[in-house]
Formats: structure tokens, sequence, C-alpha cells
């Protein structure tokens, strides 16, 4: 299964699922139930939900890799 990746700022998502923000209004408002975007969040396993014009991108963040750069001195002598 291939998902997408989402910039957001200076952090990178995973997305697992987007949802249109439709389905999460209220009947007969306008208004959004934020608590089914929360049991949506807790049933999928994600750890963090962003919104678009549109819709609820339910991701998981990608964590930035810590790396040390190994010089091999030796092989660069010979």
């Amino acid at each position: 299964m291939i998902n997408n990746l989402y910039k957001h700022g200076d952090k990178l998502y995973k997305i697992k699922r987007e949802i249109p923000t439709h389905n999460f209004q209220q009947k007969g408002t306008n208004h959004l139930n934020m608590e089914f975007v929360k049991a949506w969040r807790d049933w999928l396993g994600v750890d963090h939900v962003l919104r678009t014009q549109n819709s609820f991108l339910f991701v998981e963040t990608v964590e930035d890799i810590e790396f040390e750069e190994i010089n091999n001195e030796e092989e660069e002598e010979v």
C-alpha cells in the first residue's frame, strides 16, 4: 500500500486516511462534531489530524532521524 506524504510547516506526515469535512457536520448546522474526528483518529491509530479546506487528513508524524557522519580515513588514504 502506497501512502502519500504531506508537508505542513517543517514537519512531514504520512497520510493514512482523508475524509471530507462534511462527513463530520452536525445535522442541520454548519458545526463540525470534533468528538467524531477524535474517535476516527483513535480508531485509525494515528497521532495527528490536519484540516484542509475540504477534508480532514488523519496522519502519522514522520520522525526526523538522527545520524552521525562516518569518515573512513583509512579508505581515503589508500
